[in-house]
């Protein structure tokens, strides 16, 4: 990629973003590192727009690292129910944990370091590099490699990321950092609403899985009923939930597992010591 490629692509993303780039979205108006932690980790997995109004709730009820760290396990996946994959919740207060008591309540700045935190891989380490400290980091996710995919791979298959690393680097907006990515994002947004789905020009890509009727969405129902219901006997929940016993017996023991609920007996609650 020469230099007339770079800049020909900077003109191209950032025209885009200054005109319909959506810089309203609230963890874009804050340079606040928890929020924008907390946002990191809530769109792992998760659209946008169901995320926007579980951030604010979130944030207004957990402001800062120290009132989330303390906060019982049960009282923050009650305000995260509807965005799923909940044990990102009790995660995201592990994480407030390790950086009050490592780090002094400041939050690091170096990728590699970044990744030794709960729930921090090496993309949202990027995110969080690029986004709270405005730095040149090399990262990818989801529409970040549409862009790629469909400027450089248009009839490529099976394209592997560290294909598409070098180009990253390259064409990386020095200064710019915390923009240049928002750019990206918002352009590849705006190229899955009009063309096919440059991702699936990805060696990663999966169909994505039917939720209704899944694992996981037994798994939330449970969860759900158990931050309204201060324990409750397995019988009582074979009421509730609709599934077979074998299948409800099953994805008890993985919520447990996992760390979510803990058994008393023949009674499960949300667990008190994550």
């Amino acid at each position: 990629m020469d230099g007339y490629v770079v800049r020909s692509l900077h003109s191209l993303i950032m025209d885009y973003y200054t005109q319909h780039g959506r810089h309203d979205l609230p963890w874009r108006l804050t340079s606040n590192p928890y929020c924008i932690i907390v946002s990191e980790i809530m769109l792992q997995q998760t659209q946008v727009e169901r995320v926007i109004p579980k951030y604010r709730a979130f944030i207004k009820t957990f402001p800062d690292f120290e009132s989330l760290a303390r906060a019982r396990p049960r009282r923050i996946l009650g305000v995260w129910q509807g965005l799923g994959y909940n044990r990102r919740a009790l995660v995201l207060k592990r994480l407030a944990q390790r950086i009050l008591e490592r780090y002094n309540g400041i939050v690091p700045d170096g990728l590699e370091e970044l990744q030794t935190l709960p729930g921090i891989g090496k993309a949202t380490a990027g995110a969080i590099c690029a986004f709270v400290f405005n730095l040149p980091v090399v990262f990818i996710e989801t529409n970040i490699r549409t862009v790629y995919l469909h400027i450089f791979f248009p009839e490529a298959v099976a394209v592997s990321d560290q294909d598409i690393f070098p180009l990253i680097k390259r064409s990386l907006y020095r200064g710019r950092g915390r923009e240049w990515y928002q750019a990206l994002m918002d352009f590849g947004v705006f190229l899955k609403k009009y063309v096919t789905n440059p991702n699936r020009r990805s060696s990663l890509f999966k169909r994505p899985s039917t939720f209704q009727g899944s694992d996981r969405q037994i798994r939330g129902a449970i969860i759900r009923f158990l931050t309204r219901n201060d324990g409750i006997s397995i019988e009582k929940l074979k009421f509730e939930i609709k599934c077979t016993k074998k299948r409800l017996y099953r994805i008890i023991d993985g919520l447990q597992m996992d760390g979510l609920i803990e058994k008393q007996g023949s009674s499960i609650g949300i667990t008190k010591h994550f």
